[in-house]
């Protein structure tokens, strides 16, 4: 057998950056949850008139990566944006991801008039502007995460069935699969616990695709006003940084576009180790 592929150094230096941004999420999830539990407002929407528009600065008492023009504190702001961030992933992955494995898996095994609904739905659903499409079912569901969570998740699911749909058309034909029928296993069985774990790696591969996708698409829609309200998110702090760039405030269109930048950095480069 050929020896296990190690990980690259790049690799490592990702999944690195991942776990550190997990942290913040999980960190910013806990100041969240415990100022919702006390009826506080939270320290990253507190205002603060005496230190609107400080520079990132590492004196005591100050704003290492310094404040918005309500004296909000950056850091902390951004903290929040990544758990947001994070819930935005996690969630339209697991709207998207079961929806494109059924159809990809059940399409590609069975064939026929099945498969054909599939590839139909399948290019019907891309065909449509996905950004209309995530409007559209925002403003059905109403403003703020939970449109964000469902238009982004009911607009994605389209690559993850194509391709796992291509990989069941290479396995349906398999002895292992032709063993499985000759046994008179229902095809259920056949498809998510024989031909489905043999996919896997595709699933995987498709899921650190998509997760900075859906980030992406996220902070490009809460950049129109439409995704997280009262919340800063990052799509929200770009949308109201670039207002005061003309005032000389750099540093929080600058840490929040580094931040986007590094996340997505991260998952790409462990899509690559993994398809590779």
């Amino acid at each position: 057998m050929p020896a296990a592929r190690k990980f690259s150094n790049a690799m490592r230096f990702a999944l690195c950056a991942i776990a550190a941004y997990a942290a913040m999420a999980l960190a910013g999830e806990v100041q969240y949850r415990t100022a919702k539990a006390r009826g506080d407002i939270p320290a990253y929407n507190a205002v603060r008139e005496d230190s609107r528009h400080q520079p990132p600065s590492l004196r005591r008492g100050g704003y290492i990566l310094g404040s918005d023009n309500l004296g909000r504190s950056v850091l902390l702001r951004l903290v929040q944006g990544t758990r947001i961030a994070f819930h935005v992933g996690i969630v339209t992955s697991l709207i998207a991801m079961p929806l494109g494995i059924f159809l990809g898996c059940m399409g590609g095994y069975l064939g026929g008039r099945f498969d054909s609904i599939v590839v139909w739905l399948c290019a019907t659903v891309a065909s449509i502007p996905s950004l209309l499409l995530i409007l559209a079912i925002s403003a059905i569901v109403g403003k703020g995460l939970a449109g964000v969570y469902w238009g982004i998740g009911l607009t994605t699911w389209v690559g993850v069935c194509r391709n796992i749909r291509a990989e069941t058309v290479k396995h349906r034909d398999r002895p292992y699969v032709q063993a499985a029928r000759l046994l008179g296993y229902s095809t259920p069985r056949i498809v998510f616990l024989h031909i489905l774990p043999n996919v896997m790696h595709v699933v995987l591969v498709l899921f650190a695709i998509r997760f900075p996708a859906a980030i992406g698409t996220e902070v490009f829609v809460s950049f129109l006003g439409i995704g997280a309200q009262g919340e800063p998110s990052w799509g929200v702090m770009l949308n109201d940084a670039r207002m005061r760039l003309w005032q000389g405030a750099w540093w929080e269109l600058t840490f929040v576009s580094l931040a986007i930048f590094g996340l997505v950095l991260s998952f790409n480069i462990v899509a690559d180790e993994l398809r590779d």
